[in-house]
């Protein structure tokens, strides 16, 4: 636990000083992640220094340190262990900023054993623009990771159910860089793996922030995707597995069974240029393509989530206007509690005389239903959905003759389909 120096509340001390030392502003920190985004006070400070208490919960050895780009000076309990810069490693500055170089000391530390811990940042702003990340703490340094793999498996044998969060964090995954392949992290496959055989009722919760390959995702009986859910991370997934919420969201990627099923992967620029060769064939439509073509499916394809009841709709039913399509379908929750399901239409043009995907999403409608209740959805659709350009005219064309339109719950979903020619062909 880390705590305030000067009010004795959680998190660190934050000062900013001028040229002569002087403190001009200070603040308490909530954590010792700090990040600063257009704060004045990071131009006109000198130096800022970051201070707090480390108190420790457990005997042994204990990595103290720092992260940041810029001069810096760190102590620990008064004493300079560090006075060197850290410089960003390679030439990408926003690499830098969202993944920075860090410098640790290990300690040996007894349960109870409270340090104080200080570090002076000699600022680096991207030039006038105040922007800067720095991390003052502790990482947490567990047993050898066979010994902890076995007494997690030992763990999940003996317990009713089990519960195996893994995924990425922020240093692996960001908007700043790109991850170098779609697998987990070392060691977390393995560990999936062991516990699922140890306990059939195991839960595995993927907390990243994009797609990963699942190897083991039909042994097991739950998997919920988290993405990157924040402070409240705890609180939501207690409320999601024991059914105090339901989780009623849909993919908005497709995931694939393994990297070598992924349609587009050549993504990496030559000479400073991308070729964007599959057109409009990308996402889910490139997934399409490959499977008309023979190819392999997503695991997850785009628009899948499942919730905690069962749903059924009925043939959808179109109409025909001049500014719109507009298509509605009974939709029935049969199952014993209330829930949520999306409705999603897509078009299609086979045998078209122009390049076309082999469907695209044109509209969807969120559904709530109580257990047995019975609810008309809704989608209209633009006429844009039906338009392709025109390269002669300049100007956005309608091909004559009828469209597939396909109600489903996702890409890959037969669902329903009918014939609908739009207006104004």
């Amino acid at each position: 636990m880390v705590t305030d120096p000067v009010t004795g509340e959680e998190g660190v001390r934050v000062r900013y000083l001028d040229q002569d030392g002087a403190a001009f502003s200070e603040k308490n920190f909530a954590s010792g992640r700090l990040a600063w985004l257009g704060d004045p006070r990071l131009l006109k400070a000198a130096r800022v220094e970051i201070t707090t208490r480390l108190t420790v919960d457990r005997d042994g050895r204990h990595d103290l340190g720092f992260a940041g780009i810029g001069g810096f000076t760190f102590e620990i309990d008064g004493e300079s262990v560090s006075t060197e810069p850290l410089a960003p490693v390679g030439g990408d500055p926003v690499i830098a900023l969202l993944n920075p170089p860090t410098r640790v000391f290990p300690q040996e530390l007894t349960h109870g054993r409270t340090v104080g811990l200080r570090l002076i940042w000699t600022t680096a702003p991207m030039g006038d623009f105040p922007l800067g990340v720095v991390q003052l703490g502790y990482k947490d340094i567990f047993g050898d990771p066979a010994e902890e793999l076995r007494r997690a498996v030992e763990t999940a044998a003996t317990s009713d159910l089990a519960v195996v969060v893994v995924g990425t964090t922020e240093a692996i995954e960001s908007e700043g860089f790109d991850r170098p392949g779609l697998a987990l992290p070392e060691g977390q496959d393995e560990l999936v793996r062991q516990v699922l055989a140890a306990n059939p009722r195991t839960v595995v919760v993927v907390n990243s922030g994009s797609p990963v390959v699942m190897p083991w995702l039909e042994e097991a009986a739950a998997v919920v995707l988290s993405w990157f859910p924040g402070q409240e991370f705890g609180d939501a997934l207690a409320d999601v597995l024991t059914g105090a919420r339901e989780p009623g969201g849909r993919l908005p990627t497709s995931w694939p069974a393994r990297e070598q099923d992924v349609p587009v992967w050549d993504v990496e620029p030559q000479d400073g240029r991308l070729a964007y060769t599959e057109g409009l064939h990308i996402g889910y439509r490139a997934w399409l393509k490959q499977q008309q073509n023979g190819g392999n499916a997503p695991a997850l394809p785009f628009g899948h989530g499942l919730g905690y009841t069962s749903w059924q709709f009925g043939e959808p039913a179109v109409g025909v206007s001049a500014d719109r399509v507009v298509v509605e379908a009974d939709v029935v929750n049969t199952g014993a509690r209330h829930g949520k399901q999306v409705l999603q239409a897509y078009l299609s043009r086979p045998g078209s005389a122009i390049e076309r995907p082999v469907a695209w999403l044109v509209g969807f409608t969120v559904v709530r239903a109580d257990a047995g209740e019975r609810v008309r959805a809704r989608i209209e659709i633009a006429p844009r959905a039906f338009q392709h350009w025109d390269t002669e005219a300049h100007a956005w064309a309608t091909e004559s003759g009828p469209f597939t339109l396909r109600i489903a719950t996702s890409a890959a979903d037969p669902g329903h389909t009918v014939t609908v020619t739009p207006a104004g062909e």
